[in-house]
């Protein structure tokens, strides 16, 4: 994914103030559904007046099934949607309302595809491959809102008995940045929201 539309941080201008940790969240696309939406509150991690905010070294996204009545999960997809689909998965840092995201879009994350030939039980990834890895602490994607939003889709409704569920795991630190790098942030995250 091209990330060019987004401030670069200055070399050396993002201090580590924690470890690398996990964050996840859980989308659920319910029977018959076909979308599914979460959020991530950053609250406790972004501060203004510090130019705190949070770098996302890695995002996973992790895809189930679970049979509502015995309540068991399972990585066989098959029998999850009645026919062959497509699911997506995107992270941002603004909230898109439920929708996809273009891959230029600047508040995009991460985001990645998967299709089930569903009579075979046969996945593989589509157009948009996952994990997304960042690197390095200047190579990581900056975020200074206050939000996470997780969007899951399926092109097919997920089958009666069953729920699709979408696990997505980050890997994230708190960091102090420099003034000049958090108002490039913030700047660039007010301008995508208008």
């Amino acid at each position: 994914m091209n990330y060019l539309h987004r401030p670069r941080i200055s070399e050396g201008m993002a201090r580590s103030k924690t470890s690398s940790f996990w964050l996840t969240e859980t989308v659920v696309i319910p029977e018959t559904g076909t979308s599914g939406t979460g959020t991530i509150d950053l609250g406790a991690y972004v501060d203004v007046g510090d130019q705190q905010g949070v770098a996302i070294e890695e995002v996973d996204f992790i895809w189930q099934d679970l049979e509502t009545a015995t309540g068991e999960y399972s990585a066989a997809l098959g029998g999850t949607v009645g026919a062959n689909a497509a699911f997506d998965a995107q992270l941002g840092d603004l909230n898109p309302a439920g929708l996809i995201l273009r891959a230029d879009d600047n508040q995009l994350i991460a985001s990645g595809s998967m299709n089930i030939d569903d009579t075979n039980n046969v996945l593989s990834f589509g157009p948009d491959l996952y994990p997304d890895s960042f690197g390095t602490l200047s190579e990581a994607r900056m975020v200074v809102n206050d939000q996470l939003y997780l969007v899951a889709t399926t092109s097919t409704a997920v089958v009666a008995g069953h729920s699709l569920i979408l696990v997505a795991k980050i890997k994230c630190r708190v960091v102090k940045l420099s003034t000049k790098d958090w108002m490039a942030i913030a700047i660039q995250s007010t301008a995508a929201d208008n």
